[in-house]
């Protein structure tokens, strides 16, 4: 089989003074820091080798070590002749042969990120040991923060008003099973152990048990039968805080209050979640599913601090007898059921006892489930989080006031903290709907209440005359006894479904609707006026103390919409009643910005350069508001990022991205989505998670705090500027108005695949055509990412800059462009991520795709102009880095691609192939399930092996 040749931040207190050191010194030496992964990534693949070579077969290894070793020769060797050795080896396979080839270098990628993984937590150890400081590390956050003199009573004080969410979203490229992430986790917890293994005998042992883990992978089916439902979507991401949330959190809690001693912070950092909520184009969110997934939170929550309390019972042993109690300990203790004799002078246990009594009847009461085990009958559920706090703290007062400090660290304030955190809902989930079935439901309401026939008929300004007039009027606008449709019924249930969950689990469960395609003011007056219909929203807005329990969210994505979301914002908050109603309801805006929809509309520069410029307008917008309203309490704005996976769809490192934020667009305030294998990249593994979290904190910090005040300067801006509109016109004339490059795209692409495959709830299309501007954005990315093509982060980027030289002096229009690259973090950001998806792309594997393209002149025509546009983003990035090679400033990341690559590239090549046979093959046709099934094993496999395609 094949064989190729960060732990916790140690906190810095903000007294510490010295020199930091970063990673990356020239007395590095890179083969030796490489070796542990080396080793390992020999090791996994060994084992996965043996593992087939039992299961299928001598002759079966065989083949794929001749697959392997071609590979490996046709790319690092650029050997033209072994390319062409394995292009007719593959095109000669068998079906059978050919599913099992893709499965052993699907399951090596899956095996290869383990190992990664496995060196990454490695080498952030050995960094913390020397006492280097890691980039993105709260530690370096710090030091850098102590150096600008910013004491550790304004970094809590920061915290303390900051709100940082990462959100968990499913969508259609989500291609793992759980039960093949839960087999790798094991063998992830295997591979840590061996680094702390004394002997042979043991290692051995450990090797054993990593065998039977792969032997379980290679018979577990790696696809699904059936389309992924919305539960199974909600189950998946539940996995997560079991594995790392629900105590990684807590931990990075405790690293901040110990890296700023006598300060308590508030809870700054919680999770978000979309599925169960978002309803934008999938019609299998409903009602239903809202609730079941607010109660299968509630549960997870619940079931954690119910282990919790009872491993909290077993260590708090202590006897009444020999340490003294509080009093208030000893009142808790006696509200307890537990009447054991042999607990009768232990009151922690007894009082334990009584709250787990308690926890299991919320659990009861809040999810209909039992609790697995039961001292004494569940009894007096605990009414909020907040008076299950209360007991805890009793028993930390009580501890700490007798000398048992040394108890409350290991699991009590981890347990405080998730509580707080976490409360009975786990995580704050988001409703989100498309603004026209809004409007269609409130349409209905007007036509059948007979207050206006035909409401999509009238102006905008109409429009807003009749929603505020409704606003302003305390009685509903349903009517007894009228047959609705569907889409009133089901949307005003999520609405009364909402009001019940933030009753029963809490005011922190739902806290965002969220309106996609938000095209003017009217769509954020119609959630309002949903709001009330279902009475989220109280009083009227002509009257003060009207509040509105959720905060409607505008979501604008395509570059129009970038453009007009500061003069939408503007006049929203000039109409009556709307500035008074949000600062009632909590002072709290947010506005979410679309990275995928606005890079599929206008190409990734331009995508990039109008949320630059709307995130400024808008951050603007509400300074001048706040100043406007001085005597009142000022209204947060947090603007909430919709990136995804790809560099196409905002995707790219987190701290470099918030970093990348325009001066004053932060302010401890940042939502972002996390989705897709980029979820199970960053957060199944627990050490990684917690550095990924960290990260998103520091950069925070760092952004709030240390974050440059002044705009870049204004010749940057224009040419900025410049660039966007010639990188806008590159793009829309290749894209949209190139002859034949929508059926390029679905002939040279696994688009149609992709459909087909059973990866999430929701459709990949949101109607029932072929034209791209209907095409989901994920799929779209995903993609040209499956073809190694990747075109969404690159297209037009080449161009533009040609056209930027050529508008005056070449010289100074370069020196212009490499100071943007050396002095401006948007700049800087967005050419490391092109240099990232350029190194990741591959013209020579994307050539064979093109051979599926029946029209050959089409195909030669439309690939010629890609690879063309391809070279020039190539050169433009050369000319302004003056990097000559791929990914100098990322040698992590080049490293992983000189590994993982060559494996890569059968599944492209066997990709290609089978697509080939499938798409002449008739349904029915024998053979073609086998084929379907192949071809949905390489999208695993590339998906897996490029990490970030979602």
């Amino acid at each position: 089989m094949p064989r190729p040749a960060p732990a916790r931040t140690k906190p810095v207190k903000t007294t510490r003074t010295s020199t930091t050191k970063f990673k990356n010194t020239p007395s590095d030496d890179a083969a030796s820091k490489n070796k542990p992964l080396v080793e390992d990534i020999r090791l996994l693949g060994r084992i996965l080798g043996d593992v087939i070579r039992e299961q299928e077969g001598t002759a079966a290894f065989e083949l794929i070590e001749r697959v392997r070793q071609l590979s490996v020769a046709y790319r690092l060797k650029a050997d033209a002749s072994a390319g062409r050795v394995l292009d007719r080896l593959l095109k000669n396979l068998s079906a059978d042969q050919t599913v099992t080839v893709i499965r052993a270098f699907s399951y090596f990628s899956h095996l290869a990120n383990i190992a990664e993984d496995r060196h990454h937590v490695r080498r952030r150890s050995v960094h913390e040991k020397a006492g280097d400081l890691q980039e993105g590390s709260l530690a370096l956050s710090f030091e850098r923060l102590q150096r600008a003199d910013h004491r550790a009573a304004d970094i809590a004080a920061t915290l303390h008003g900051a709100y940082i969410s990462p959100v968990l979203t499913a969508h259609p490229t989500e291609v793992q099973r759980k039960s093949i992430l839960d087999a790798e986790r094991a063998v992830a917890e295997l591979l840590e152990q061996r680094d702390e293994l004394p002997t042979e005998e043991r290692r051995a042992d450990n090797e054993a048990l990593m065998r039977a883990r792969v032997t379980q992978l290679w018979q577990t089916r790696m696809l699904r039968t059936a389309k992924l439902t919305v539960a199974d979507e909600i189950e998946n991401a539940l996995s997560y805080y079991g594995t790392t949330f629900l105590r990684e959190i807590p931990r990075l809690y405790r690293d901040v209050e110990r890296a700023l001693p006598g300060h308590a912070v508030g809870n700054f950092l919680r999770m978000g979640h979309w599925i169960g909520g978002d309803r934008d184009g999938n019609p299998n969110v409903t009602a239903a599913t809202l609730a079941h997934a607010l109660k299968r939170q509630a549960e997870v929550a619940l079931r954690f601090y119910l282990t919790e309390v009872h491993e909290l019972g077993a260590e708090l042993s202590i006897s009444g007898t020999l340490a003294p109690v509080s009093p208030e300990m000893l009142a808790l203790a006696a509200a307890s059921p537990d009447s054991n004799p042999h607990r009768l002078d232990e009151p922690y246990r007894r009082a334990l006892i009584g709250m787990y009594s308690r926890l299991a009847a919320t659990l009861q009461a809040l999810t209909g489930t039992e609790a697995l085990r039961h001292a004494v009958a569940p009894q007096n559920p605990y009414p909020g989080p907040e008076a299950f706090l209360a007991d805890l703290r009793t028993i930390e007062r009580s501890l700490c006031s007798h000398h048992a400090q040394a108890l409350v660290g290991p699991r009590l304030a981890p347990l405080m903290r998730a509580v707080q955190v976490f409360g009975f809902h786990l995580a704050t989930l988001d409703l989100r709907q498309s603004s026209d079935k809004h409007e269609a439901v409130v349409a209905e309401l007007l036509r059948v209440a007979r207050i206006e026939p035909d409401y999509s008929a009238l102006g905008e300004t109409e429009r807003r005359t009749c929603l505020l007039a409704l606003l302003n009027d305390a009685r509903p606008l349903r009517v007894h006894g009228t047959a609705y449709s569907p889409l009133t019924q089901d949307e005003l249930a999520i609405f009364e479904t909402a009001r019940e969950a933030l009753t029963r689990y809490g005011a922190q469960t739902l806290r965002h609707c969220i309106i996609s395609h938000t095209e003017e003011v009217s769509d954020l007056l119609e959630v309002l006026l949903l709001q009330k219909e279902a009475g989220l929203l109280t009083g009227t807005l002509d009257q003060p103390g009207a509040k509105a329990a959720l905060i409607t969210v505008p979501l604008f994505e395509t570059i129009g919409d970038l453009r007009r979301s500061e003069p939408i914002m503007r006049e929203f908050y000039a109409l009556p009643g709307v500035h008074a109603l949000v600062l009632a309801s909590g002072a709290e805006q947010d506005v979410m910005l679309g990275y995928s929809d606005s890079n599929k509309d206008g190409g990734s520069f331009t995508s990039h350069w109008e949320l630059f410029r709307a995130e400024t307008a808008l951050a603007a917008l509400f300074a001048e508001l706040n100043a406007a309203h001085a005597g009142s309490r000022p209204i947060t704005l947090r603007l909430f990022h919709g990136r995804g996976g790809t560099v196409g769809r905002g995707g790219g490192p987190s701290y470099q991205a918030i970093l990348a934020q325009p001066p004053g667009t932060v302010n401890g305030q940042i939502r972002l989505t996390e989705q897709g294998e980029v979820i199970a990249s960053k957060y199944a593994n627990p050490e990684i998670g917690r550095r990924n979290l960290e990260t998103l904190v520091a950069a925070t910090l760092e952004a709030t705090m240390l974050h440059p005040t002044k705009p870049a300067p204004k010749a940057f801006l224009d040419a900025a500027a410049e660039i966007s509109e010639a990188s806008f016109q590159a793009y829309r004339q290749l894209v949209y108005g190139t002859p034949g490059f929508t059926d390029y795209f679905f002939a040279a692409t696994p688009i149609r695949e992709i459909a087909e495959l059973n990866i999430g709830s929701r459709p990949a299309s949101r109607k029932a055509t072929r034209a791209i501007e209907d095409l989901r954005a994920i799929p779209w990315s995903f993609s040209w990412g499956q073809c190694r093509m990747a075109l969404p982060g690159w297209c037009g980027f080449g161009s533009a800059i040609e056209a930027f030289l050529a508008q005056g002096d070449r010289a100074e229009r370069a020196a212009l462009l490499q100071r943007m690259h050396k002095q401006w973090p948007f700049f800087r950001t967005l050419l490391s991520n092109l240099d990232m998806v350029l190194a990741k792309s591959d013209l020579r594997i994307a050539a064979r795709y093109v051979e599926l393209v029946e029209d050959k002149k089409v195909a030669k025509r439309i690939f010629g102009l890609l690879k063309a546009e391809w070279q020039r983003a190539s050169e433009a990035l050369t000319l302004i880095t003056g990097q000559q090679q791929p990914l100098q400033g990322n040698p992590a990341l080049a490293r992983s691609i000189a590994h993982r690559f060559p494996y890569l590239d059968p599944l492209n090549h066997l990709q290609v192939e089978l697509m080939r046979r499938y798409r002449t093959r008739r349904e029915g046709q024998e053979g073609v399930e086998r084929l379907q099934r192949g071809i949905h094993l390489s999208i695993n496999g590339i998906a897996a092996g490029l990490r970030n395609t979602g």
